[in-house]
């Protein structure tokens, strides 16, 4: 290929930086390979592979992905550079692990392309001792919660929920519970409607993906077995309920055991969902609805069931209080990336713990797969101005709270005053009524929106001091501070180019340099800013005139 042809095939295969691509010039090897922590080509490599795989090429210009050609190939080749990087890439497999070599016909320039794995199951692939990944533009050392989600991996043939019961038979499964699956089922998949009272138990049940060719499953027995015929499962599958008292005292309390399909309405009835009644300002009459919407009872309860680690034997449990609260835990990690990712984003799950059992429930209109149902159950919070749902994954164990009371008068004021607040403001007013910590951008970002009172150590909310506010600049100023959204950034851009007609990149850097996050070296920071410059190039928001200077693209 020529060098057009090359850059040409490049953009149309490898068209953007992301967690599955990085561009790299890296002209000379010889320091490039194992050199500066954080800034080599294992470390990117360490972090695609931690991702989902990807792409790592290099010999191209960061900015426009023009062809510069590696120069000095030190004592490297395409070949044995691919032990090198292996060997100082702890867990990288070296099963599809290829690079490919272009040259251009016309230049004579090289470019590699380097195809890295997904790492291998429930092993994180290292370099300089570290693990790194991938957020956003940046290259960082492994959050927390992505380790995690690599060391829990859930393989499907591990599926402890799909695992054939030989000795079950379908006289194993409760005969009423069958009966309701059927109900549920033709709920979620009405096109099955005509169709289902033709078949027998045996043809629903594979169906429904409750069994597998007709062989009882555990998630057939979880869901529809019998009682006594939990002894199948080799587990304690069971639900307690408990009603503690405001000083934590136990006053009542019952085990519930399999079918789970019927036991859910049974945990729902013992539940004292009670009328809430009070006064908005400036009205006598009253607002009276129930605690607790019952989808929000249901729900936790629900994911409980499908996400629990049933291999360990323990109990899911539901802890009412008198005081009105609602706690669940179920012993597991929690899978997905965060609770923020789940509710702001609205993103489905990626991994579950037991994918049969939750194809199961689904099918039986029992949880939502695609992300909603937490961030429902916030949604349902908020329209009721009580506290948002609290998430602890300590101990081996997810831990939900749900409150049914307002805790603080002036939280429910400012969400009754200002219904258009966005879900992470709530959020962020939901840390400081409950007393946690909050950064310095937090803090900055409620206080200029005069939602709270007080010094950066004891911040309090304050309805006295509170204008109805709508101010989209300052929420740019937290998104950006925070990288919640970097297409702040690219907006900031886009708009002092209208205003000015050019931009030097270094007017751009004066822009953005001091909104980015504090924890980026100014090095990262300015890398940051050469991938937005980039992102909007290729989207054709922005492009070069003859004097390098950044002009509005055919947007």
């Amino acid at each position: 290929m020529t060098e057009l042809e090359l850059h040409k095939y490049l953009k149309e295969n490898f068209p953007q930086e992301n967690e599955k691509c990085e561009w790299k010039e890296f002209k000379n090897l010889k320091h490039a390979v194992s050199g500066n922590s954080g800034d080599d080509i294992i470390s990117y490599v360490s972090s695609i592979a931690n991702m989902k795989g990807g792409h790592l090429v290099i010999g191209v210009e960061d900015k426009t992905l023009d062809i510069i050609g590696i120069q000095d190939f030190h004592n490297y080749t395409n070949q044995n550079i691919k032990l090198k990087i292996i060997t100082d890439c702890p867990n990288l497999s070296s099963e599809n692990f290829e690079i490919q070599e272009y040259k251009t016909s016309d230049t004579n320039k090289i470019v590699w392309v380097l195809h890295i794995p997904k790492h291998q199951y429930r092993l994180p692939v290292y370099a300089h001792k570290k693990c790194w990944q991938r957020i956003e533009d940046s290259l960082v050392e492994i959050t927390q919660a992505r380790l995690d989600a690599i060391l829990t991996e859930i393989r499907v043939s591990e599926d402890w929920s799909a695992v054939i019961i030989n000795d079950a038979t379908i006289e194993d499964l409760d005969k009423p519970s069958i009966a309701k699956a059927r109900i549920e089922f033709i709920k979620r998949n009405p096109k099955y409607k005509e169709e289902e009272p033709t078949w027998n138990d045996a043809r629903f049940l594979d169906k429904a993906k409750l069994t597998i060719k007709g062989k009882i499953s555990r998630t057939a027995l979880i869901l529809l077995g019998k009682e006594e015929s939990e002894h199948f499962l080799g587990s304690t599958v069971k639900i307690r309920w408990n009603l503690k008292s405001i000083k934590n005292e136990d006053k009542d309390f019952e085990v519930f055991s399999i079918p789970f399909i019927l036991s859910v309405d049974e945990v729902y009835r013992k539940i004292r969902n009670l009328k809430y009644r009070y006064l908005r300002d400036g009205t006598l009459f009253p607002d009276e609805f129930l605690r607790y919407d019952p989808f929000s009872i249901r729900e936790p309860l629900n994911n409980a069931i499908a996400h629990q680690d049933y291999s360990k034997g323990a109990y899911i449990n539901v802890v009412e209080f008198e005081d009105d609260n609602l706690v669940y835990t179920n012993v597991g990690s929690f899978l997905p990336k965060s609770v923020e990712d789940v509710v702001l984003q609205d993103a489905p799950q990626e991994t579950y713990r037991n994918p049969f059992l939750v194809a199961a429930m689904k099918n039986l209109d029992m949880i939502e797969t695609q992300g909603g149902g937490i961030r429902k159950i916030f949604n349902f919070q908020r329209q009721r101005f009580f506290p948002m749902p609290d998430y602890d994954f300590s101990d081996g164990k997810v831990k939900i709270t749900i409150t049914g009371k307002v805790l603080n008068e002036d939280f429910a004021r400012i969400l009754i005053t200002n219904p258009e607040l966005s879900l992470m403001d709530i959020l962020l007013l939901d840390k400081v009524q409950k007393q946690k910590t909050v950064t310095n951008d937090e803090y900055n970002y409620l206080k200029k929106k005069k939602f709270i009172e007080g010094g950066k150590k004891n911040p309090f909310l304050s309805f006295k001091v509170l204008q109805p506010i709508d101010n989209e600049e300052l929420k740019a100023e937290y998104l950006a501070n925070k990288s919640f959204d970097d297409a702040y950034f690219k907006d900031m851009i886009i708009e002092y180019i209208k205003k000015f007609s050019v931009a030097k990149r270094s007017a751009i850097d004066t822009l953005i340099l001091p909104k980015l996050s504090a924890t980026l070296t100014t090095e990262k920071k300015k890398k940051k800013i050469e991938n937005f410059l980039t992102q909007l190039r290729i989207a054709h928001k922005i492009k070069t005139n003859e004097k390098r200077e950044w002009i509005l693209g055919e947007i």
